[in-house]
This record gives C-alpha cells, structure tokens and sequence, in this order.
C-alpha cells in the first residue's frame, strides 16, 4: 500500500490538498479519479483542490492544479498563496519566490502566515454583458483574472440563490465551452467588497476565491467604488487584499494578499482513494 504524504491547507477559507512530487513518485495518482476522490468531503480528506508541487528548471517550482472534481484549472489565487507557503515551509523556496503555473509565472512573498502573491496580467474588463436567463435578461461584467470570472453587483448579497443561479450562469452558452466562476458582489462605503462565489470545478457555493477576489476588485475600481487597496471580505469572513498600481485598465500589477493556514499533516491511505 503506496501511503501519500501530504499538508491541508486554507486560504481564508479555501481548502487545498498539497503533495510534494518533486521526485516524480506520485505521477500515478495526478488523474481525475484519484483527484476526487481525495477530496471528497466527510469520505476522505476533503477540500476545494489539489496541488502537486514539482521541480521547475527556470523557478522555484511548477505546481499542478486541480479543482475537487479531477478537473484541471490554469490558476488558484488562494491555492497559489497557500502552494508558496508550502514551498517556504518546506525548504523548497525562500521567502521571496517564483513558479509556473498554466496562467503563467506568478511571484509570492511570505512572511510568516502571510502571503502575497503578484498575479500574470489579467485580460480585458468586458462590460455590460447581457445574458438570456429563461427570458430575464442579466446584465454583468466579464473578466479573466488567471480563470474566468463573472462579476454581477447585487443589492442584498445575503438573499442570492448563489447554487441555483450561479449554475445557470457557469454554463450558459455565452460561456461554452470553457465555462466561467460566478461572483456576485455588494460594496460598502468604507472600501470593502462583499464577495459571494460559484466556482467552477467545485459546482458551489466556497468560503473564498482568490482569482475572484481580485476581479471583483478590479471591476469595482473601473466602476469608481473603491481604491486600492481593495478589502474583499469573503464568505469565511476572512479578509482578502487586492493592490493595483493603475486606477484604470490595462491593470499590469495585481497583488492579492491574505493568510494561507496549515491545518494539518498526514498521509492519505490507499483505501481512502481506491473506495
């Protein structure tokens, strides 16, 4: 019985599996199957995604990143902070740090549970987007932060159907066939975003989202509402913190900074991936 090291982490309320694979031994165990079932919550471990850290020639490390259900995503915010502190803590990075990701080479800095990461250059703001919603039409903005994100601003964030309606809007056919995660937001008059997410990949509701922290920001900024730095208060009440240089689009420089926690430590056995 192969057991598999491993750290769970979160990133203000976002949950990752993180495996060292720098030595290639859990190559067998990067497919959809073994991702789901891994992450499988109350059956096994449980968590949002899962990360493999592997050797890079150029930076510090590649990670490979999954959604909980086997799928593959291009970039996490917060799973991408808690993947730096993994490397800091595990002798693999300094405090200061560079890896690949499929979005493109992010830079993190850590200090103690702290972590800010600088993002690759998000794509343009779209707005004004009108979707067909069974004859309603649903007016939001587009952004791809590292992954696509929908942003609609909504009066009282507390009443959404955020399951029933941010499915309809990840697969809608103005979408198809990547799909988009879903945010819906409502500002406060002392800079802080509230932010609701569907995630793709997972299919509901989460506690937090990086790469959604951050669009909602910069969609927030462009609307004139806040200012950088941006506080984004996520479902878990944790409080990301999203800085742009620019005040308008192209937005070149992006940090998003919050905890990234180790929960614990352990090894994952066969039977839990194999049931």
């Amino acid at each position: 019985m192969l057991k598999v090291p491993f750290y769970k982490m979160s990133g203000s309320g976002n949950d990752f599996i993180i495996i060292d694979n720098r030595e290639g031994i859990y190559d067998e165990f990067k497919t959809p199957g073994f991702v789901a079932a891994v992450c499988r919550r109350s059956m096994s471990i449980g968590a949002d995604g899962l990360i493999f850290i592997e050797n890079s020639k150029k930076y510090d490390f590649i990670w490979r990143f999954y959604n909980s259900d086997g799928s593959s995503a291009e970039m996490c915010g917060n799973g991408a902070r808690c993947a730096a502190r993994f490397a800091f803590l595990n002798g693999i990075a300094g405090e200061n740090m560079s890896f690949e990701t499929v979005a493109g080479t992010i830079t993190a800095q850590v200090k103690g549970s702290l972590v800010k990461i600088r993002l690759s250059q998000p794509g343009e703001i779209k707005k004004d987007v009108n979707l067909d919603l069974d004859g309603e039409t649903l007016s939001l903005s587009f952004i791809n932060t590292g992954v696509p994100h929908a942003i609609i601003p909504v009066d009282d964030i507390e009443t959404v159907q955020i399951k029933e309606l941010g499915s309809r809007i990840r697969f809608h056919e103005h979408f198809k066939p990547a799909g988009t995660n879903v945010n819906f937001i409502s500002i406060d008059n002392d800079n802080v975003v509230n932010i609701r997410t569907y995630e793709r990949g997972v299919e509901n509701e989460t506690f937090a989202c990086g790469t959604g922290a951050v669009a909602a920001a910069l969609v927030a900024v462009t609307m004139g509402r806040v200012s950088s730095p941006v506080k984004i208060k996520t479902r878990s009440n944790e409080i990301l913190t999203v800085y742009v240089k620019e005040n308008l689009p192209p937005f070149k420089e992006v940090y998003l900074e919050g905890d990234a926690w180790v929960v614990y430590e352990g090894v994952i056995w066969e039977e839990a991936y194999r049931s």
